[in-house]
C-alpha cells in the first residue's frame, strides 16, 4: 500500500487526527532541545537533517518524484525552506533565553495569526461555534501560561526571539498550505527540510556551536518524533483544513507544555493548567463540529 492509499481523504476523521497527533508529538520538541548536548542551531540541523532522508524516501515509495514539480512549486519550497531556518534558529536559541512559558506562548502566535486570517479569508463573520471555540481556545491558553509568563528585561531577548519565530512559523505553514495544494506530504516535507538543513549547518559553523554530539539519543528522538512524526502529519493535515482550524489546533503545543514540564523537569500541574487544556480541546471539537456543518 503506498502512502498516498495510506492517507487517503476517503477515510473519515483521519486528517483530523493527523492534525491532533501532530501537534502533540511537535509539542515536546522543546524538552528534547534543551537534553541536546549541540549548540541550538545545529540541534536544529540535526532535526532537519536527520529525518529529511526518510520523508524523501516515503515521498518517492509513494510515487511522487520531485522532477515533476513546477518551477512555482520550487519556488514556494524554496521559500517554505528559508522560512522554516529562520523559525528553528529564533525559537531554539530562545529555549535557552527565556522561561518554557514565554517561548511555547510567543512561538505560537502563529495559531493567533492563522485564525485571524481564516476568518478575513472567509469574508464572513464566523458561525456560533466558530466563535464558541475561538473563545474557548485562546482562554484556555491564557490559564495555561497564566503562572509561567513572566515579563522581565533578563528574558527580553528570548521573548523577541520566541515571536519572531512565530512569525517565521506563521510563513512556513502558508507557504506550506500552498505547496500541499499540488504535492504530497511526504515529499513537500522532505524538500522543505532539506532546504532548511542546508540552510542551518553553515549558520551553526558560522555562530561557533559545537556541531557534532556526544549523545546522539536526544537527537534522533527530536528527528523522528517533533520532525518525522510530527511535522508529517501537520503538513499532510494542512489542504484538509480552513486556516482557522490549523491555527487552533497550534494550541495545542502550549497546551501539552504544561504536561512536558511535570514530565520532565517536575513542574505542578495545577487545576487551572488541567481545566486550560481541557478547554483548548473542547475548542477543537466545537471548531470541527462546525467545519463538518452544512452551510446556510
Amino acid at each position: 500500500m503506498s502512502g498516498n492509499e495510506i492517507f487517503s481523504g476517503s477515510r473519515p476523521g483521519l486528517a483530523f487526527s493527523a492534525l491532533v497527533a501532530g501537534n502533540i508529538a511537535i509539542a515536546f520538541g522543546p524538552m528534547l532541545v534543551r537534553y541536546a548536548d549541540t549548540g541550538p542551531i545545529a540541534t536544529g540541523f540535526w532535526r532537519l537533517g536527520l529525518a529529511a532522508p526518510f520523508l524523501l524516501f516515503i515521498g518517492w515509495r509513494s510515487g511522487t518524484r520531485g522532477i515533476k514539480l513546477s518551477s512555482a512549486s520550487w519556488m514556494l519550497l524554496l521559500f517554505a525552506g528559508v522560512f522554516f531556518a529562520a523559525d528553528i534558529i529564533a525559537w531554539h536559541i530562545s529555549i535557552f533565553q527565556t522561561k518554557v512559558g514565554n517561548a511555547t506562548l510567543l512561538a505560537n502566535c502563529a495559531s493567533l495569526i492563522l485564525a485571524i486570517y481564516g476568518l478575513v479569508l472567509a469574508r464572513r463573520a464566523p458561525r456560533v461555534k466558530q466563535l464558541l471555540a475561538i473563545i474557548l481556545a485562546f482562554g484556555g491558553s491564557a490559564l495555561l501560561m497564566a503562572q509561567s509568563f513572566e515579563i522581565s528585561p533578563r528574558n527580553f531577548h528570548g521573548d523577541l526571539l520566541s515571536l519572531l519565530a512565530g512569525l517565521f512559523y506563521t510563513a512556513y505553514l502558508l507557504v506550506m498550505m500552498r505547496v500541499r495544494e499540488g504535492t504530497d506530504a511526504w515529499t513537500s516535507l522532505g524538500l522543505a527540510s532539506a532546504v532548511t538543513a542546508i540552510i542551518l549547518l553553515p549558520v551553526a559553523l558560522l555562530a561557533g556551536e559545537k556541531v557534532m554530539p556526544t549523545d546522539w539519543t536526544p537527537l534522533l528522538i527530536l528527528a523522528f518524533s517533533s520532525q518525522f512524526f510530527g511535522q508529517g502529519l501537520l503538513t499532510y493535515a494542512l489542504p484538509h483544513f480552513s486556516p482557522l482550524m490549523i491555527g487552533l489546533a497550534l494550541l495545542l503545543q502550549p497546551a501539552l507544555s504544561a504536561l512536558a514540564g511535570w514530565l520532565a523537569f517536575g513542574e505542578a500541574m495545577t487545576a487551572l493548567d488541567i481545566f486550560g487544556g481541557a478547554m483548548v480541546m473542547a475548542a477543537l471539537v466545537l471548531v470541527r463540529l462546525a467545519d463538518r456543518a452544512p452551510q446556510v
